[in-house]
């Protein structure tokens, strides 16, 4: 993995009645970063909108962020590259204090 790239565990939750971003999950790939989507699991479409609104928590564009793992799974890596400067305290602060996953 290059230097500006970096990998973000996440915990999918289709179909909630408010979409959201923060929390931690302890889940397969460790700590992982909680996104509740309006979008069903259904098509990818859950997938797609949790990858646009990492995007968005993190502060980069949605083409910097990936699906890495997991495309049927509400557990996911993505990858985000280029990684901003302040992305490890962004996520940080996202995960509640809890440290990422590298």
């Amino acid at each position: 993995m290059a230097d500006d790239e970096f990998t973000v565990a996440v915990r999918v939750k289709p179909g909630a009645s408010r979409a959201r971003v923060g929390g931690r999950y302890d889940g397969p790939h460790g700590p992982a970063l909680v996104i509740a989507v309006n979008a069903p699991a259904v098509d990818g479409r859950a997938t797609e909108a949790a990858r646009r609104a990492l995007a968005e928590a993190l502060g980069v564009r949605p083409a910097a962020v990936s699906l890495r793992a997991g495309a049927a799974s509400r557990d996911k890596l993505f990858l985000v590259a280029p990684a901003a400067p302040d992305l490890v305290e962004r996520l940080h602060r996202l995960l509640g204090g809890a440290q990422p996953a590298r």
